[in-house]
């Protein structure tokens, strides 16, 4: 097989995942994804083929995919969400306080959403929730990270109430 040369399509790759994604960060996860999905099937490259062609398929599927299994989460969620709903009530202020922790978790962009939800309220390891993304750990982790820095800045915007947590030694 002939020398699987892609450092020359790499321009190309991230164009169109920036061009897909419209972010960044999801552009480099894309082209991340893609590179690694290329080089794991690389056997299945026609020799002659158009590797440039051959990535930004690969590249779209992925997002393609992925956008199916965001929508996916996002119905479960709603679900959820909905279940959550009719539980029983609690008082006004745990009523009002857990509306707001619900509206701030879901304006998170889906793929923070999701890496939070596995991880904190489903409970899975880092490395299983990456596993059930079907991401990176260290993407896994990055999404997290963003995901809690919104929410505390969310946090801190948002009007004060009762503190529920208080650090020691700050000053009531």
């Amino acid at each position: 097989m002939a020398r699987f040369d892609i450092v020359g399509q790499l321009g190309s790759l991230r164009r169109y995942a920036r061009s897909l994604t419209r972010d960044g960060a999801d552009a480099e996860d894309l082209v991340h994804d893609a590179l690694v999905r290329a080089y794991e099937r690389r056997a299945t490259f026609r020799s002659g083929g158009n590797l440039r062609a051959w990535l930004l398929a690969i590249a779209h599927n992925i997002f393609i995919d992925r956008m199916r299994s965001r929508r996916s989460e996002a119905a479960r969620i709603e679900q959820a969400g909905l279940v959550a709903d009719q539980s029983m009530p609690a008082s006004q202020d745990h009523s009002v306080r857990l509306s707001q922790v619900r509206e701030a978790f879901l304006s998170l962009p889906e793929e923070q959403r999701s890496a939070l939800h596995l991880v904190a309220i489903e409970g899975l390891s880092y490395q299983q929730a990456a596993e059930v993304i079907g991401v990176p750990l260290g993407t896994l982790m990055s999404r997290i990270g963003r995901a809690r820095a919104a929410l505390r800045e969310m946090e801190e915007g948002a009007p004060k109430a009762k503190p529920h947590l208080r650090i020691v030694g700050e000053d009531q």
